[in-house]
């Protein structure tokens, strides 16, 4: 494991990129997702810089519910949250904008003495965009940015006092197959002191057409989104992938539960990836799978964070089982 670079920090925001042999890198991931069939790649390299801000206009657009679902159900418990946990320092995973975060973030700055701020992402410019936010709205904040895969950065933990909280939002958990799921809550724990708690956010099953819809927006956000990944490896792997040579789909597969994400090819082609030196073979109508979302009941939930090694002690859920929150423990013994 080693550290690179660490970004000059203003006053109470630490920038640090984490870096790691242990986990794989974009080209171990392409080169095993693109050579394999049927192709796929991870869905973490939507989110550079464009992408992240396109992922922002998805959560505006009137079909996607889950960002507007899991606010408003953070508002509404987000001061018990915080009570509950007596929180001091709260990690998160997949920190984004951090807009959400706010919620929790604000109850924890209220209460006396020097709260703490741990996001884990893989966009750097974005993290130092809302770290700045959030140090000038909050005097009695610190924040620690990690830049890079999740895991590696869990093990990466700034030395922390007093209750932390570690969240997992915005439904990202369905992004993992069932194993993954519970390895990802499992290393989660694993980074966790006794008595630390777990907040998981995630999307709950429900009709067809409201999932169907939510990831075909009427304005084409998630389809540029979608194929924002292919301009990602074109200029991190020296690629020449012609985006007008593939389309966005995405359906709900209702007997496996979850939306599928894919870029299908409307012609047979040859792609180069000048970096990897590997040419990747297109036949017309194939397709990468770009991303799963999987839609959980809510004792799906439940067993998922026992199976992950932890206790669940408050299940909130929004109106007509749309998105659930739940927090967890580790246990003190």
């Amino acid at each position: 494991m080693t550290l690179t670079k660490t970004i000059p920090p203003p006053d109470r925001l630490a920038i640090r990129v984490v870096e790691s042999s242990a986990h794989s890198t974009l080209a171990d991931d392409v080169r095993c997702g693109l050579l394999a069939m049927p192709k796929w790649l991870p869905p973490k390299y939507f989110y550079d810089r464009h992408g992240s801000w396109l992922f922002e206009r998805i959560c505006e657009t009137p079909e996607y519910y889950p960002t507007r679902i899991e606010r408003q159900l953070l508002t509404d418990v987000a001061a018990q949250i915080i009570q509950a946990t007596a929180a001091e320092t709260l990690v998160e995973l997949g920190s984004g904008s951090a807009e959400k975060t706010e919620l929790l973030l604000a109850p924890m700055a209220s209460q006396s003495g020097r709260r703490h701020y741990v996001p884990i992402d893989v966009c750097e410019p974005v993290m130092v965009e809302s770290g700045n936010r959030l140090i000038r709205k909050y005097p009695a904040l610190e924040v620690h940015a990690l830049v890079g895969d999740y895991y590696a950065c869990l093990e990466q933990l700034p030395a922390r006092d007093g209750p932390c909280l570690f969240a997992f939002l915005g439904g990202s958990i369905g992004n993992f197959e069932t194993t993954e799921a519970v390895d990802c809550i499992q290393k989660i724990r694993a980074a966790m002191n006794p008595g630390d708690h777990f907040l998981l956010g995630a999307d709950r099953i429900k009709d067809q057409s409201v999932l169907d819809a939510a990831y075909n927006d009427a304005q084409g956000f998630t389809a540029r989104f979608n194929l924002n990944v292919l301009r990602v490896l074109n200029r991190e792997l020296e690629g020449d992938f012609n985006l007008s040579r593939f389309v966005h789909e995405a359906f709900y597969d209702v007997d496996r539960r979850r939306i599928e994400m894919h870029l299908r090819a409307t012609e047979p082609h040859t792609v180069h990836l000048s970096t990897l030196d590997e040419r990747v073979e297109f036949e017309r109508g194939e397709t990468i799978l770009t991303e799963i979302s999987r839609k959980f009941s809510a004792d799906d939930l439940e067993k998922l964070v026992a199976d992950g090694g932890l206790t669940v002690t408050h299940h909130f859920e929004a109106p007509q089982a749309y998105f659930s929150l739940v927090l967890a423990q580790r246990s003190k013994v």
